[in-house]
């Protein structure tokens, strides 16, 4: 099975059951374990980011969500809520897509950063496509998001285009 993805376990965690079921020996109930087992070594890994991670730089932030988003064949939009020392408070979820689009609905985050007393904020969102160049319509979130940060103050520090390898940070481009 690792042969037919080349060796690279997060290939053979993308495959279907029907996929895994056509190798010799792998029925239905073998393909499921072993889809759950892959999931649950996702899961372990990102157990160890329990502890409030200190984010000091955007590559932080793809290595926190470059597990959850990277991969995936639709687009999602998450944001990290920051306090005052930079640690995470939390990650949510804002919207999820299609294949090349998803909707964010701003008040709905700066609602959540209200009541989790944030100070800042870092916004990311994955493209499916595996291309990292931002559209009009990133660039125009981007800035409605930071408009409305400043006047709540509540600061954007970044925003990530995340793919299963790499990334693009606003702040590091200084698009923001």
């Amino acid at each position: 099975m690792l042969q037919s993805v080349e060796g690279n376990i997060n290939e053979l965690a993308k495959l279907s059951i029907e996929k895994l079921m056509t190798f010799k020996g792998i029925g239905e109930a073998k393909a499921i374990n072993i889809i759950a087992a892959l999931e649950l070594g996702k899961r372990r890994q990102l157990e160890n980011l329990l502890e409030k991670p200190k984010i000091g730089g955007s590559k932080e932030v793809f290595n926190l969500m470059q597990p959850v988003i990277g991969d995936l064949s639709h687009e999602e939009f998450w944001v990290l809520f920051l306090n005052n020392s930079n640690k995470v408070l939390a990650k949510h979820q804002v919207s999820k897509g299609g294949m090349t689009a998803t909707v964010v609905d701003i008040r709905l985050l700066f609602k959540q950063a209200l009541e989790l007393f944030s100070v800042a904020i870092i916004v990311c969102h994955n493209h499916p496509s595996g291309k990292l160049k931002p559209s009009e319509a990133d660039i125009q979130l981007t800035q409605k998001i930071k408009n409305a940060g400043n006047t709540l103050d509540i600061k954007l520090l970044d925003h990530l285009i995340i793919t299963e390898k790499a990334y693009f940070s606003f702040a590091d481009e200084g698009v923001l």
